[in-house]
């Protein structure tokens, strides 16, 4: 029986990447039992560690998992500020659009880090985050990463607008933000004129 068990789990192990399922139901958790943050801008941070199955080759955390990482501050972002939930109830998912991550200096095994994580601004189809991995050790930012959350079947304003009960005006967006977000509709429109020129091309 118990190397039936055993055999399951390995299998179940092999299948599925089960550490994924479970952080995220610690991090569902965690957020849920943290006091709510009424501030929709404020900027909230979660800790981490870099564990064995973190690291690459060379004893560092691996690129990967910085983003794998971020997928998880978010998500506790959002549950701590409403914006998840509400969601939720208006029919609307929110999907990654696009992300940018600027490596600064490696993070190091059992290194204990920080992410913070803060909305940025957003427009009428998407919310713009930065998130941070600050070191404990010191206080470096190690990596910054810049995130374009797509919202499907609903609005930015229209989520805010559940969560505040009132209208919240939109903050400018800075200057590194606004230059990313052209870069992004450039390969946008690059990619949509070479997709054109393969159909001719059929």
């Amino acid at each position: 029986m118990l190397l039936l068990v055993l055999g399951a789990l390995l299998l179940l192990f092999c299948s599925l990447d089960v550490w994924y399922f479970l952080r995220g139901a610690q991090v569902f958790v965690q957020s849920w039992f943290q006091p709510r943050i009424w501030d929709i801008l404020a900027e909230q941070s979660i800790d981490g560690m870099v564990l064995p199955h973190d690291l690459d080759y060379l004893g560092h955390m691996n690129n990967s998992r910085y983003l794998r990482e971020c997928d998880f501050a978010r998500f506790h972002h959002y549950m701590r500020n409403g914006l998840f939930m509400a969601s939720r109830k208006l029919g609307a998912r929110m999907v990654v659009g696009a992300s940018t991550i600027r490596y600064r200096r490696s993070l190091a095994f059992r290194e204990a880090f920080e992410i913070r994580t803060k909305v940025v601004s957003w427009d009428e189809k998407a919310f713009y985050l930065e998130q941070r991995f600050v070191s404990k050790k010191d206080g470096f930012v190690s990596a910054v990463m810049l995130c374009r959350q797509n919202v499907v079947h609903c609005s930015p304003e229209r989520i805010i607008e559940f969560v505040c009960k009132r209208k919240i005006e939109c903050p400018e967006f800075p200057e590194d933000l606004k230059h990313w977000i052209s870069f992004i509709s450039a390969s946008s429109q690059a990619l949509r004129a070479e997709s054109g020129l393969e159909e001719k091309n059929k």
